[in-house]
């Protein structure tokens, strides 16, 4: 990534609008805010813009360099507990080691009321890319390190002690000319394997398999389809003020009542 142009990552810029856009609906100020990963400068750019104290950390030494961001893995971050209003993390959850770990670190750097948002592509992604890798002829070792889906994102979050978690996810699908051209832009966005260690390098036999195998699933114009789900997660650091839900047991409504055809 570091040695790419920024413009080459393409989901960069639509992880952070849906990111600010989801900010704006939040009705308060966030005087001090950390940044996960240093890849989008647009994003940093709009977050210092607002005003807020910010800080960046970034995985990448090179990428950590050039925004002169803290180097440093998100499951590793050594800050003093609840220096943070505000924690954004546009991509990455699903690469660190120690996922719980990670979210249970963040949730000690924000302060009450604190807000976590984030994005990260999930669980049910690359679809086509997955089976091509599986193709006969092409050596049965990982290549892919594994995906988060919905459920269980909202169970983290829960666990380590964020209140009120939201997590939903949007589809994105782009259209390849060949399976080289994903390779790319797996590579300029990040996605490509961070295994360790690293599994074997394809040999071009191998490549040219996956290339067929991933081309057996084009469009009548002879373009390739690929899906990423982009999940979305946000949750706060517990504050007395804020919404609880009710104690179970106290509904008043029947729901037998309400699944009842009407007459």
């Amino acid at each position: 990534m570091a040695r790419l142009p920024a413009a080459a990552n393409f989901l960069a810029p639509i992880i952070a609008e849906t990111l600010i856009d989801r900010l704006a609906m939040v009705t308060r100020t966030f005087r001090r805010t950390l940044v996960i990963g240093a890849h989008d400068a647009a994003l940093i750019g709009h977050l210092r813009a607002s005003g807020t104290d910010l800080a960046v950390v970034e995985a990448g030494p090179r990428l950590a360099a050039r925004a002169d961001a803290m180097a440093v893995e998100a499951d590793a971050i050594e800050l003093p507990f609840q220096s943070f209003d505000l924690i954004v993390w546009p991509g990455g959850l699903d690469s660190v080691n120690d996922v719980p770990g990670a979210l249970l670190r963040l949730r000690a750097l924000l302060a009450p009321d604190g807000l976590l948002l984030g994005a990260f592509v999930g669980d049910g992604s690359l679809p086509r890319l997955r089976r091509a890798v599986m193709a006969e002829g092409v050596r049965p070792v990982a290549r892919m390190h594994p995906q988060i889906d919905l459920a269980a994102t909202g169970n983290l979050l829960q666990r380590v002690g964020f209140a009120l978690p939201v997590v939903d996810v949007d589809a994105l699908t782009v259209r390849y000319d060949d399976w080289f051209a994903l390779a790319r832009d797996l590579r300029a966005t990040g996605l490509s394997s961070r295994l360790n260690p690293a599994p074997p390098p394809l040999t071009r036999d191998e490549a040219a398999r996956i290339a067929v195998a991933f081309a057996a699933g084009a469009d009548a114009d002879g373009r390739i389809a690929e899906t990423f789900r982009i999940v979305h997660f946000s949750g706060w650091a517990p504050h007395p003020d804020q919404p609880q839900p009710a104690r179970r047991g106290s509904g008043t409504a029947s729901l037998a009542d309400a699944l009842k055809p009407k007459e």
